[in-house]
C-alpha cells in the first residue's frame, strides 16, 4: 500500500537527517555510533537535496533511486551494531535498530512512481505520471 507521497516523503527524509545527527546527544551514545550517525545525518541530507522530488534541489537522481538506496540503508542500520560491533551498548544498538525498521516502513508506504525525473533534453523536471499532451 503506497499512500505516502513524495512531498511527505521530503519531508519525512529531512527529519530523520536531523534525528541522525541529533541522536548521539539525545540518547547519550558516542565513539563509533556517534561518528557513523553524523555521517548518515549528512549523506541522508545530501541525498535528498540531490533526488528528483518535490523537495529536492538538484533532481539529479530519480526518486526510485532514492528508494532502492533507502532500503538497503534500512537493512544496513538493522545489522550495524553487530558489523560495527556496538552492540552491547543499549542506546545505540536500539537507536540503529528502531531507526533502520521506521526507514523501512517509509519505504513500503512511500509511492515511489509519482515524483519527477530528472531534467533532460533541456527540460526543468516532468511528471512521470502525466500527459500534458
Amino acid at each position: 500500500m503506497r499512500i505516502l507521497s513524495p512531498r511527505a516523503h521530503g519531508y519525512l527524509d529531512y527529519a530523520v537527517a536531523a534525528l541522525f545527527l541529533l541522536a548521539p546527544s539525545l540518547f547519550g551514545f558516542g565513539g563509533l555510533p556517534e561518528t557513523l550517525c553524523y555521517i548518515l545525518g549528512v549523506v541522508h541530507v545530501g541525498m535528498t537535496l540531490i533526488t528528483a522530488f518535490p523537495l529536492g534541489a538538484a533532481k539529479l537522481v530519480p526518486f526510485p533511486v532514492h528508494g532502492a538506496l533507502e532500503a538497503a540503508v534500512a537493512v544496513g542500520l538493522v545489522a550495524a551494531p553487530w558489523l560495527f560491533g556496538f552492540d552491547a551498548v543499549p542506546a545505540a544498538r536500539n537507536f540503529y535498530l528502531a531507526t533502520g525498521v521506521l526507514i523501512a516502513l517509509v519505504w513500503l508506504v512511500t509511492d515511489y512512481r509519482s515524483a519527477f525525473t530528472p531534467a533532460t533534453a533541456g527540460e526543468r523536471y516532468r511528471p512521470e505520471h502525466r500527459s500534458f499532451s
